[in-house]
């Protein structure tokens, strides 16, 4: 018998359930199951919607609770911390877990790979004096390495200003989350099949992290786009939905 149940997309941090309409238009095609995208607390349809602690616990079972049926669960960057985070407090929920560009840490540290903390406190600090002007500098981050960065970015810019802009709490709180959640010795307890998708030229997510991660979810499997960055179902559409096609193929 045919799965019904829905896809749900989680988006990454600055951006809205918008990013993914062009994997829609594509999936569309090849699936009659539902595509659902769902916006961060803070973000888009839910702009107003932030819970009274913005953590990951937090905005994770608020993304939860949207979540009606059991499905498959695809997260982004942010999103993918999310979708772990669920995975892990809701296991009922997943039936299967695709992480795009993400990881359970995304902070650098003694022995880990990940983004410069001074990185990320400059993000915090320019955020203050300039909302648009620090979502350039992170949209070209994640484009960073790609063959097509600048295509990309105009693309990832596109989809962004489709929605209104986010809270300005939600961003803010968003980077500290990226700064300070750590999954690392939780994630072996994801017991739904996992599939860890990463670009190879991914600076938030580098390649040296792969290996790290996983030795801690070894039941997980890992899939590298070899010219993409952070965003490859943007970058490598036609290579990303063909791999979320043979999952949904079983």
């Amino acid at each position: 018998m045919a799965n019904n149940h829905p896809i749900y997309f989680i988006h990454g941090w600055g951006m809205n359930r918008a990013v993914w309409q062009p994997t829609f238009e594509q999936l569309n095609k090849h699936t009659n199951r539902p595509l659902i995208a769902l916006d961060l607390p803070g973000y888009g349809n839910s702009i107003n919607q932030l819970p009274t602690n913005y953590n990951l616990a937090e905005i994770s079972q608020q993304v939860a609770a949207q979540m009606q049926t059991p499905g498959m669960i695809i997260g982004w960057s942010l999103g993918g911390l999310v979708a772990q985070q669920i995975a892990i407090c809701q296991p009922e929920l997943v039936e299967q877990l695709v992480l795009v560009g993400s990881t359970p840490f995304f902070a650098a540290s003694d022995n880990w790979p990940g983004i410069q903390n001074k990185v990320l406190s400059n993000f915090q600090q320019q955020l203050k004096l300039d909302y648009k002007k620090t979502l350039e500098r992170f949209l070209a981050i994640q484009a960073m390495g790609s063959a097509d960065a600048k295509q990309d970015i105009k693309t990832l810019k596109a989809l962004l200003l489709s929605c209104e802009e986010p809270n300005a709490e939600a961003l803010a709180a968003g980077l500290v989350i990226l700064q300070t959640a750590d999954l690392r010795e939780k994630i072996q307890q994801i017991a739904a099949p996992t599939y860890r998708l990463y670009g190879k030229l991914d600076s938030l997510v580098p390649k040296a992290a792969i290996s790290q991660i996983e030795g801690l979810h070894p039941q997980s499997t890992s899939y590298v786009f070899d010219k993409a960055s952070h965003a490859p179902f943007i970058s490598h559409a036609d290579e990303f939905c063909k791999y979320l096609q043979t999952l949904l193929n079983g």
